[in-house]
């Protein structure tokens, strides 16, 4: 079995809510996630402090291995010389040098692509000819027992109810590669708003003997909460075992001053025989 917490759209700066941020460290430190993956929109407005307040926050979360993208609002919006000449500047210099990474456990290997756009798209992201094949390379050869898990900020699939922003660009291009990589999971944020469910939903695609399980977070830290999740907070617990994938969806009560599970998805998986515990063996980035 392999398991992972997911959170997003933490937005250091003005929308940051630093009561559910201390509830959301606490969470991690009781449940201690031996994989986490945190997809994006770091910052509100991609300010040097913004970033400084995240990289002292991450460093307080467990000493486990982690996949960390940029968002759109973690490029700059106003700073239009900087957004041009220097985008990922300072996310960079306090968070990561990289920005497209993979990750090989004993049993997965999870790509995160940076989808942000800063020149062309940048509220609705875009993945790149050249991150496609990244993925491709990292994917190539592997077992089929080894999970494969994709990790981006901007969705590809609206979710129910909530199409006023509409998927990146070339959607469907990167679905049905994924499909023909046999991508198990997806892992996004950038809507507020969580959403869990399966690609043939939404997208028949070319193949449809498999689906891809699309695990979207809302914003786990601020008060842009969007939607069904409007002031609300979220974080996601993910399961994956030889035949099914199971998610499990925790929200804040500002009550209890905690994050409680709410919800619970299970989605039966096509292949068998893989996933035995294993640690990390290596990491490398783009």
């Amino acid at each position: 079995m392999l398991e992972l917490m997911h959170f997003s759209d933490l937005h250091f700066g003005k929308h940051f809510l630093p009561p559910v941020a201390e509830a959301l460290l606490k969470a991690c430190n009781q449940l201690q996630p031996p994989l986490m993956v945190i997809s994006g929109d770091l910052t509100q407005r991609a300010k040097r402090e913004e970033f400084r307040q995240a990289r002292e926050f991450f460093d307080r979360l467990p000493d486990v291995p982690r996949i960390l993208i940029p968002g759109n609002h973690d490029v700059p919006l106003y700073r239009i010389w900087e957004r041009i000449s220097n985008p990922h500047g300072n996310y960079q210099e306090f968070i990561s040098p990289t920005l497209n990474s993979k990750l090989r456990l004993d049993n997965a290997m999870i790509v995160g692509l940076d989808s942000t756009d800063p020149h062309r798209a940048i509220t609705n992201g875009r993945i790149t000819s050249e991150q496609l094949d990244f993925c491709a390379e990292a994917f190539e050869g592997l077992p089929p027992e080894i999970a494969r898990i994709v990790v981006l900020h901007h969705h590809l699939i609206p979710a129910p109810g909530y199409k006023s922003i509409a998927p990146m660009p070339q959607a469907k291009r990167a679905l049905d590669l994924f499909t023909q990589w046999r991508v198990d999971l997806i892992l996004a944020g950038h809507l507020h708003r969580a959403y869990v469910g399966n690609s043939l939903d939404v997208y028949s695609g070319k193949e449809r003997d498999h689906g891809i399980i699309i695990v979207q977070c809302g914003t786990s830290t601020s008060r842009r909460g969007r939607g069904l999740e409007r002031e609300k907070n979220t974080f996601n617990w993910v399961r994956l075992r030889t035949a099914t994938i199971e998610v499990e969806h925790f929200m804040y009560f500002a009550d209890q001053e905690a994050f409680s599970p709410v919800s619970r998805h299970e989605f039966a998986r096509p292949r068998r025989g893989w996933l035995q515990e294993g640690i990390v063996r290596d990491s490398n980035s783009a």
